[in-house]
């Protein structure tokens, strides 16, 4: 991570904050006031953190070395087959959470949370990695979201139903790619192979003393889950409305190691980074959906739409009936996109205000508005129904096929 920090700064993209800053809501309402990446160097004292890593998409293509309008179809194209290494065994010191400049984000928030922080855990042969957010509860204990179904969750059952904890390595400051991979859903185990991917082709990694392996990291916890839950939340998420209160798992912290001078990684829980996270990596998912039934230019998850739940999908049609066919495809690769616009090759999916002129000029809405009800929907969704689905909605905003005429734009050579 501080490979990528040097490089930001050369670009002119870093914030210093030289003066003292508290972790209680006032880094975290610094970061909110804009999209560079803000480097904290006396959080509550002396402690080194940053936040807005990748705030935008310029700076995850920053981090990837890719053109930003290159992302979506580069990532789509990837192989998720890059090569991982055996590095050093890790020397764990006593753990004490009281050492980190943890934030608290918001006023009604239960406590103070780790946001940025990427769980890897081992269970029977299969390795995973992926971010949950953890609220810390005393010195060696974190409360965690672990949403069912998903694969930390899936490993915890499958080592309770043995009698047994899960091993778990929590790292924090990692790069960006490392983050960015372990948001992303791809075939069991293959989080690092696809980082590996994203770094050049090889990611080393090192071994935690109970067996997981960890990437580079400023901060790596190891521990376990077991059986014990408590109350977990409120907390900020996603739509910037608080989650509610939850039983979650308790994770037992039973070693703990930190480079010199540690910096200390936060996402600002509903900022643009928590956004490009937590949507940017399903952009791929619905390009390829897309492209298996028309051909697809760019899809865009809107920072409006909290990242997550608006997509913009950008198609050059053959046929009369490919935008419906892409408005399905996307909301089956992401069953919580709540919204989807498809749009033509002459409208910047990127520009919200070209989008709205296409839906402006080019959207009938007895014909082309496609409205499903009773389906799955994002349990993070406000308005969403009690017993978990939701209504949805596409919009066909292209031009009718064989009408392109009418709809010429004015424009200078």
């Amino acid at each position: 991570m501080r490979n990528f920090i040097e490089k930001m700064r050369e670009e002119g993209r870093v914030i210093d904050i030289e003066e003292p800053c508290s972790t209680v809501f006032e880094a975290p309402k610094r970061a909110s006031e804009t999209d560079d990446l803000v480097f904290f160097h006396k959080l509550d004292g002396d402690r080194k953190g940053v936040m807005n890593v990748t705030a935008s998409r310029a700076s995850l293509s920053c981090a990837l070395g890719i053109p930003e309008p290159d992302i979506v179809p580069r990532l789509a194209a990837t192989s998720q087959n890059g090569l991982i290494t055996e590095g050093t065994r890790l020397n764990m010191d006593t753990p004490d959470l009281g050492l980190l400049p943890v934030m608290k984000h918001f006023p009604l928030d239960a406590g103070r949370y780790l946001t940025s922080a990427v769980v890897f855990s081992q269970y029977g042969g299969v390795e995973n990695a992926s971010i949950h957010r953890m609220q810390v509860l005393d010195e060696r204990r974190l409360a965690a979201r672990l949403v069912e179904g998903r694969h930390t969750h899936s490993l915890l059952q499958d080592a309770l139903a043995d009698g047994e904890r899960l091993p778990v390595a929590i790292t924090i400051g990692t790069h960006p790619a490392v983050t960015f991979a372990s948001c992303t859903r791809v075939p069991q185990g293959k989080e690092m192979q696809y980082a590996a991917e994203l770094l050049g082709g090889e990611i080393e990694l090192d071994t935690c003393s109970h067996g997981v392996r960890v990437p580079d990291a400023e901060i790596v916890l190891e521990g376990y889950i077991g059986s014990e839950t408590t109350e977990e939340g409120p907390f900020v998420d996603i739509t910037g409305t608080y989650d509610p209160v939850r039983q979650g798992p308790v994770i037992e912290i039973t070693g703990m190691h930190m480079k010199h001078d540690a910096i200390y990684h936060g996402i600002l829980p509903a900022g643009n980074e928590h956004k490009i996270l937590m949507g940017m990596p399903y952009e791929p998912k619905i390009f390829q959906a897309v492209a298996g039934v028309t051909r697809v230019k760019n899809v865009v998850l809107t920072t409006g739409g909290c990242g997550y739940l608006h997509g913009i999908v950008q198609i050059k049609k053959s046929t009369q009936g490919d935008a419906k066919n892409a408005i399905m495809a996307a909301f089956a690769a992401h069953t919580s996109l709540k919204h989807v616009v498809v749009v033509d090759e002459d409208i910047n999916p990127f520009r919200m205000e070209d989008v709205e002129y296409a839906i402006a000029t080019r959207v009938r809405a007895d014909r082309d508005v496609m409205v499903i009800v009773g389906v799955r929907g994002s349990s993070l969704d406000p308005c969403r129904i009690g017993d978990g689905t939701n209504v949805k909605m596409g919009v066909d905003a292209t031009m009718v096929m064989g009408e392109e005429e009418k709809f010429i734009r004015a424009e200078w050579d």
